[in-house]
């Protein structure tokens, strides 16, 4: 039924004129997420993900195509989808409190209120004490926590994420993984989650949307079946790594067969 789908996107295209002529980004691209789903999605580099999570968060159009969020057309960006990028986006000169206050007073929240709120969700991704902390202050994980905390304080109905945790080193990648798991579970947020990295895929995924090379459309959909809590452990699992070596074969044909066309 249509209305098991928190975020619906339909036949989505997108073509760029440029001076060397028409660029198709993404075709035909249809992909559901139902509510509190951690849905993810990967492909080749140049495949279209940035500009369909765009589109999606109303930062960009599609040529032709639609975005449903609880079935109504997405026509820009919006309060309901929140967004958070490989970049932090914090504003230096505010603490940890403010940053994550900062949209709740644009929508003019009552100070008290929008205190409680943001300590609530600095407390969920784990920087109590650093309310008065500048970003300065702050390792590249813990900036990442105060943008995923702000997000969350607006209470989106979905939240877009687009290579968060890209820029991280290794170690910092694998903790803010696990947290952002714990709180996916924790709050139901339904979330959209775009990646390169074919382990943080299967880790965080419910399901995962395979793109194809460019025009980038959907090659593929995978459930991800993985017992237990997920976290660093789950890495070595049978389960996780029959997963991660069907992604890696379809991108890998993806890769060879771009390679052919060039």
């Amino acid at each position: 039924m249509e209305n098991q789908y928190k975020l619906q996107i339909k036949n989505l295209s997108r073509i760029y004129q440029g001076n060397a002529g028409d660029v198709t980004a993404i075709s035909n691209v249809n992909l559901e997420v139902k509510k509190s789903e951690f849905v993810m999605i990967v492909g080749p580099s140049g495949c279209g993900k940035t500009t369909l999570i765009n589109i999606i968060g109303g930062l960009d159009h599609a040529t032709s195509g639609e975005v449903l969020l609880d079935g109504k057309p997405v026509c820009g960006p919006g309060a309901d989808r929140g967004m958070v990028f490989q970049g932090y986006s914090l504003f230096p000169w505010l603490t940890v409190q403010k940053n994550v206050e900062f949209g709740l007073k644009m929508k003019k929240i009552p100070q008290k209120e929008r205190s409680e709120t943001a300590r609530k969700y600095i407390d969920l991704v784990g920087l109590t004490g650093f309310e008065n902390a500048l970003p300065k202050q702050l390792s590249g994980g813990m900036k990442q926590r105060v943008a995923i905390a702000r997000t969350l304080a607006n209470e989106p109905e979905v939240l877009l994420m687009d290579e968060p945790f890209g820029a991280l080193d290794a170690q910092t990648r694998v903790v803010m993984q696990e947290l952002l798991a714990d709180v996916s579970r924790r709050t139901g947020t339904t979330i959209l989650f775009i990646t390169h990295d074919i382990d943080e895929a299967v880790l965080l995924g419910d399901r995962i949307y395979v793109m194809s090379r460019r025009p980038g459309t959907i090659r593929d959909t995978l459930t991800v079946n993985i017992p237990g809590k997920r976290s660093h452990n789950s890495l070595v699992l049978p389960e996780f790594l029959e997963t991660k070596k069907r992604i890696m074969d379809m991108l890998w044909q993806e890769s060879n067969d771009a390679a052919m066309d060039r």
